[in-house]
């Protein structure tokens, strides 16, 4: 029974959260892997395009909860996640023709992107702070338990409680989805497999006869399209402040360097990684531990590494390792 109370609660504190922030940071990390192996650049923009897709879903969110539209027992956000993706197509498109295309054509190094990504990250974050202030924004309706801990208490007859959030289960059951229709995307349609052959010899590519241009405009739709999805989620999953979108850039930019940059398989192994090393590190294991150990061994304090305010060090720690001793990842992506 103490083990089992153990599983609840590492399940409740670990795993759960762990697998939910694991599939919002892959979903992050496939925007910027697919930028770096197809465009040839790391995108710092990426957190605050995240941020930009999110604010435009709250907006319309909030229209729709004013005009009694909802979803019943899921979040009324859904609704308004394909607007949110259509807006932020638009803005990286017309980002894209206004900035990158100007540096594509001149043929400029790839250290010059990330300079002028550092530009646009700075206008996105002043929009995005602009248009809906720089606090906390909470958009979650509907039903916010799929199981709750009391339910779950006197149908097991454990201590513990497992309580899942719907934010948590829609996560889950929506990054299974996106990745799937990606990959498939990628692997069987022509246009997937000129974006392919593109990011694998550019030159060959143009030989081919494939249009370039095309597959840039193609690349950026479905990076603001899966921005928008993750930035959503964690928002539904946390709460929405322009700056934590920011500081997410850490960690996803972690995700898709352990996975390999430039692999989309590696860049959902990195979120993983990532993901459960910062929960289990600042996790506090008091509770686990009083139930799996002796009372002898149990430990007096809360048995945390790590304070959850330093979460992030975890990400950039485990970054540093990666670069210093397999820089091109776990699924071997292009040398950083």
């Amino acid at each position: 029974m103490d083990f089992l109370n153990a599983f609840v609660a590492l399940s409740n504190f670990v795993l759960i959260p762990g697998i939910a922030y694991g599939s919002q940071l892959a979903l992050g990390a496939l925007g910027v892997t697919l930028i770096y192996g197809i465009l040839r650049f790391s995108n710092f923009a990426h957190g605050d395009t995240m941020a930009f897709g999110t604010m435009v879903t709250i907006l319309f969110t909030w229209l729709f909860q004013s005009w009694g539209i909802s979803a019943g027992p899921l979040p009324t956000a859904l609704l308004a996640l394909p607007i949110g993706i259509v807006f932020t197509m638009a803005l990286v498109v017309v980002t894209d023709r206004a900035v990158f295309k100007f540096y594509r054509e001149q043929k400029a190094k790839p250290v010059v992107f990330v300079m002028v990504s550092l530009g646009v990250m700075f206008m996105m974050n002043g929009l995005v702070r602009f248009i809906i202030g720089p606090g906390d924004q909470r958009f979650g309706d509907g039903e916010r338990f799929i199981i709750k801990a009391r339910a779950f208490k006197n149908m097991t007859g454990l201590d513990e409680g497992l309580a899942i959030k719907t934010s948590q289960g829609i996560t889950v059951i929506t990054a299974i989805i996106v990745v799937a229709l990606l990959f498939w995307f990628l692997n069987k349609t022509r246009t997937g497999k000129s974006m392919r052959a593109y990011s694998d010899n550019e030159d060959l590519a143009l030989l081919s006869g494939i249009n370039p241009e095309r597959v840039v405009i193609i690349t950026w739709l479905i990076v603001a399209a899966l921005a928008t999805i993750a930035g959503t989620l964690y928002g539904l999953d946390k709460s929405f402040k322009p700056f934590t979108y920011f500081q997410l850039l850490l960690p996803i930019f972690a995700a898709a360097i352990v996975g390999g940059l430039g692999s989309p398989l590696g860049a959902i192994a990195g979120g993983f990684v990532i993901a459960m090393s910062e929960v289990m590190i600042t996790y506090a294991w008091k509770k686990v531990g009083g139930y799996i150990l002796p009372e002898s061994l149990a430990p007096d304090g809360l048995a945390q590494l790590l304070s959850t305010d330093y979460k992030f060090a975890v990400s950039f720690a485990i970054l540093v390792i990666v670069l210093l001793f397999k820089p091109t990842g776990i699924f071997k992506g292009k040398a950083v």
